[in-house]
Parts: C-alpha cells; structure tokens; sequence
C-alpha cells in the first residue's frame, strides 16, 4: 500500500473511526476519504454503489456500525441487526464490484460464544451459542466477517475482518442510555464527584471480567496489519479474522474502582444485582497479533487517564 493510496475509511467521525484516520494521517497516509451519514447513509446500496463509482477508493476499512452497551443492544434489537447488516453488506459488495484492492471489516468480541474458553481464540468462532442480550449484533458482525471470507474464497477479494477487544478513548459515547460501560462509569463517577452524591450504582454484580484497548492503539494495530497482512495470511491459518486487544482484563468491579479514584468521587460503589451481567468473561487470546509483531504498551490506569482528560476538556 503507498502513502497515496486512496483510503476510504466509513464511520471515520466514531471513536475509532477517528483514531483509525489519525493514525493514518500521522503515518503519512494523506488520501483519506470519509462521508458523514448526513451525506451517505451506509444503508442505501444505490448511495454507496454510486459513491464507490465516483471515489473509486483503493483501500477500504469498515469501521462504521451501529454500535452501544448492554441498554442499547437488548433494546433496539431490530435495529442493531438490520442497521449493521446493511451497511456492511452495501460496502463490502460494492468494494468487490469497484475492484478494491484490500478491505478490512471491524467485528466485535461479542460475535464469540458466551460460554467459550477463555481466553478467546479466533477459531472459536460459531462453536455453541452466544450472549442473549446482544445475540443481534453479534449476528450481523459474524455475517460481515463471513462475506469477507466467502468473497476471498470465490473472487480471491483481498477482504479479511479484526476483531477489536472492547475500545476506549478519545470521541467516546457518553450518553447513559447507549453507552459502553467505561465511559459509562466514567460519566457517573465525574458526575457523582462533581455533585457531591453519596453513592453511585453500577449494573450488575460486577464480577464479569472485561478486557479494554485505548482506541488510538487499536488504530496503531489496525494500521499496522494493514500495511503487512493480507486476506491470504489470515484464511492460510484456517481462521476467518485477527484478534485485537491487550490479552488483560479486569472485573467491572475493580474498572469502577479505578475509575472511582481516577475521578476523585469519595463516596460509595453499589452495585445493581437486578441488572444483566452480560457475558462473564471475554478476554482476547492476541497471541497471533503478538506474533505478527505487534502488542499493547498503555496500561488500564494510564489509557482511563488519557480518556477521563479528553472527557474533562471535550464535554464536561
């Protein structure tokens, strides 16, 4: 791939979108393509078949979905599935008609089965069944990951997926009603600090175990595959997708402690029984990323930090 490849990178105004396009830019990438959904709304295939014929982009990366926490996914079930298979499978098709050269499509940790092994290896891909409360977004990731395996097994399309470890940082969501759980917690504990309240709640037991990648890092990882792995590499192995993530995790329990001291909030941490869990335990095997040479360096404590300023100085 050279400096002047034309790179289109959809959801390029999201979290990792925009971690994803700084890292680029920061690398000397210079021809980066990217539309508002105001302007290109990924659903419609004739919009995205008509935008492909003008932009005619060489390098694809499909970081945009509908995305959210535990709330959002078991609320707007329908959504979540029809949303995300629209626009993965308008892009992906329309990438192999307009002969792109190379595409790589984000998944989720949640396409894995509940209860998998852990850590989680990408070959425990569609093994047993998977978490009901975000089973329609795992669907339609797992489709996405499988057009990309299926259009390099039939036209050889240079498409293969990542599957990103749960992200933070930087251009987060923090709304209460559709966010992750970090920023989440992040939002309360500030809040909670800031307004002098006694205590803050927190779903669950907090006893499942999370793993979390800064999303800049996740973008250093992106990049990094992107200019040395193609779709043969990955497919060769007998897997469908790369790991992504930092091969730590944490229980909810000891995140929200941390980002209680983070936050400087004094008071009490209680924690909501009568809310879902969700997954007990999902934590990345990244060996094969480490392998190809690339790990994380920020710990937990500093990537928080990092987010919680950004919050501070961008929203609160």
């Amino acid at each position: 791939m050279e400096k002047n490849s034309k790179i289109y990178l959809a959801g390029h105004t999201g979290m990792v979108g925009s971690a994803v396009h700084k890292t680029l830019s920061d690398k000397g990438y210079e021809n980066i393509v990217g539309r508002h959904f105001s302007e290109l709304d990924l659903r419609n295939q004739a919009g995205v078949n008509t935008f492909f014929e003008f932009e005619k982009p060489e390098v694809v990366i499909v970081a945009a979905a509908k995305v959210g926490g535990i709330l959002a996914n078991d609320t707007y079930r329908a959504e979540f599935l029809y949303d995300n298979l629209m626009i993965e499978a308008n892009l992906i098709h329309a990438a192999h008609v307009h002969g792109v050269k190379k595409l790589i499509f984000l998944g989720s940790s949640c396409i894995y089965p509940k209860f998998a092994d852990q850590p989680l290896k990408e070959e425990y891909l569609l093994t047993d069944e998977l978490e009901q409360t975000n089973e329609p977004y795992a669907i339609a990731k797992i489709a996405g990951i499988k057009l990309c395996e299926n259009y390099f097994r039939q036209y050889g399309s240079n498409f293969y997926s990542v599957m990103p470890t749960n992200l933070y940082g930087p251009a987060d969501n923090y709304d209460l009603k559709t966010s992750h759980v970090l920023p989440a917690l992040i939002r309360k504990f500030h809040t909670a600090a800031k307004e002098n309240h006694p205590a803050v709640e927190v779903w669950g037991t907090g006893k499942p175990r999370r793993e979390f990648l800064y999303s800049l890092e996740f973008a250093d990882a992106l990049v990094y595959l992107l200019e040395r792995v193609d779709a043969k590499d990955v497919y060769s192995k007998g897997i469908s997708h790369i790991n992504i993530g930092t091969g730590e995790d944490v229980t909810i329990r000891d995140l929200a402690e941390t980002i209680k001291k983070i936050t400087g909030f004094k008071g009490e941490v209680k924690f909501d029984s009568t809310k879902p869990d969700g997954t007990p335990r999902k934590l990345m095997d990244v060996s094969r990323l480490n392998n190809l040479g690339w790990k994380h360096h920020l710990t937990l404590d500093q990537g928080i930090q990092k987010a919680y300023d950004w919050y501070l100085e961008s929203i609160a």
